[in-house]
């Protein structure tokens, strides 16, 4: 259940997802504590996958420059920090756009050139087969998640794919579940964090049907609290897992794993929650996407 005053509290459904096992466990990228996939004059390269979703980490240096050739699809830059500034180039328009950001970047080829030393998200779904290969953590996606949807593009934003930044820094609003963005492919919760430890007494277990979260730290210390459904096979069950995680990370949580993250240091604790393809949920709330003008809806055929 959620926590007290958790808006999402509004979405439980109570409909009864099919549960296929065996269960998928989560799947880490500790980038704090991994050796970079790339290391150059650009600037340094973490990945990690899940099944939908490609998550990208790069601690760039000045005038590095990331480029996409032959992309399938649209990705999104995260530029969580003020103070960095980057140029994004694609299909023959060119932004320059400081953090904090979201930014939509089209499919096709593109380049991200950064102005100034720091750190820069990139997330790509794994219809990228080159990325695929380079995460060191592809093994755990041998076999494909049965409880997971097939992925499946939301439609194109109205006038076509462009660069499409939009500000991290929209204040709250009564009635608004966190700082929402979709893409045609990536949905994000862009939020400020918390400074200080969770409250235990007010933590928000819940699961999802059909969808991984990935949940990123971009700041301070989380522990990812999972536990799986008791099923009649006791062969398929998982033990509960207590995962102490650092900042820079991400925890990929799959479904139907109940789930909570708490933040663990006295300081900024920040998550950032990504969703691929974006949740249907939290779209057809009333004001909760800030850019649903942008990006249309599917007709889901209800």
């Amino acid at each position: 259940m959620y926590g007290k005053n958790d808006l999402r509290a509004s979405l439980v459904s109570n409909k009864q997802p099919e549960m296929r096992t065996p269960f998928q466990p989560a799947s880490y990228g500790l980038f704090y504590n991994e050796k970079p996939v790339e290391s150059d004059e650009n600037g340094a390269s973490w990945l990690c996958r899940g099944q939908t979703l490609i998550v990208n980490y790069i601690e760039a240096k000045a005038g590095g420059r990331f480029t996409r050739k032959n992309q399938p699809d649209e990705y999104a830059l995260l530029l969580p920090f003020e103070g960095m500034t980057v140029k994004v180039t694609a299909n023959g328009e060119e932004q320059t756009i400081s953090g904090p950001s979201v930014v939509f970047i089209p499919p096709g080829e593109s380049e991200i050139e950064t102005k100034n030393d720091g750190a820069i998200w990139r997330l790509i779904t794994t219809q990228s087969a080159d990325l695929v290969e380079k995460c060191p953590n592809k093994g755990d996606y041998k076999e494909p998640d049965p409880n997971v949807a097939p992925f499946e593009a939301w439609p194109e934003p109205v006038g076509g794919h462009r660069i499409r930044a939009y500000s991290g820094t929209v204040p709250r609003e009564e009635g608004r579940f966190g700082r929402l963005y979709r893409g045609s492919t990536v949905m994000v919760n862009f939020g400020d964090g918390r400074v200080g430890k969770r409250d235990p007494k007010n933590v928000s277990p819940h699961h999802h049907d059909d969808f991984e979260q990935y949940s990123i730290a971009l700041a301070g210390e989380f522990t990812h609290h999972l536990r799986w459904p008791w099923t009649h096979d006791m062969t398929t069950w998982r033990e509960d897992e207590h995962a102490y995680c650092n900042a820079p990370s991400v925890c990929v949580i799959p479904p139907p794993a109940t789930h909570t993250s708490a933040g663990m240091t006295d300081g900024l604790n920040r998550l950032c929650d990504a969703f691929c393809p974006p949740r249907r949920d939290f779209s057809e709330r009333e004001g909760w996407v800030l850019n649903a003008d942008d990006y249309p809806m599917p007709d889901f055929g209800d």
